[in-house]
């Protein structure tokens, strides 16, 4: 593709219009040159259904943790696009560790440490973390 064809379809989302993307388009000597994109409407439908889906999933285990079924570990974990897997590797726990500390009473006798590296992981405050879903 040539650079005056590089698509600059600019999604009105997540403030997703100022942030370009480098895609490699051919200039007027016939060689490659990186090019800012906006994106392309196919694939600002795709993005813009998958953060709905993301919001989605939030909005239920929001919900879930205000109704006390979990912790706020899985509502961060979930904001931060992580999975059990990845969050058991930067706390250095086992993820049966992780999966039990989003169980409401184990996460409330949480040691500071704990709820700290919790915290940290998250980049948010213990008190952001201990008081989400109050």
């Amino acid at each position: 593709m040539e650079i005056n064809e590089v698509p600059q379809d600019s999604l009105d989302y997540k403030d997703r219009d100022k942030l370009k993307k480098l895609v490699y388009a051919v200039d007027k000597d016939g060689k490659y040159t990186g090019i800012g994109s906006v994106g392309w409407e196919a694939e600002n439908i795709a993005t813009r259904q998958a953060w709905d889906a993301i919001e989605e999933e939030l909005a239920e285990t929001e919900q879930k943790v205000k109704a006390g079924e979990l912790s706020p570990i899985a509502w961060f974990m979930q904001k931060k696009l992580m999975d059990i897997a990845l969050l058991a590797q930067y706390m250095d726990k086992w993820q049966w560790q992780v999966r039990r500390h989003m169980k409401p009473p184990v996460f409330a006798r949480l040691n500071p440490a704990t709820l700290e590296k919790y915290a940290a992981t998250f980049g948010i405050s213990v008190k952001e973390l201990t008081d989400f879903g109050k």
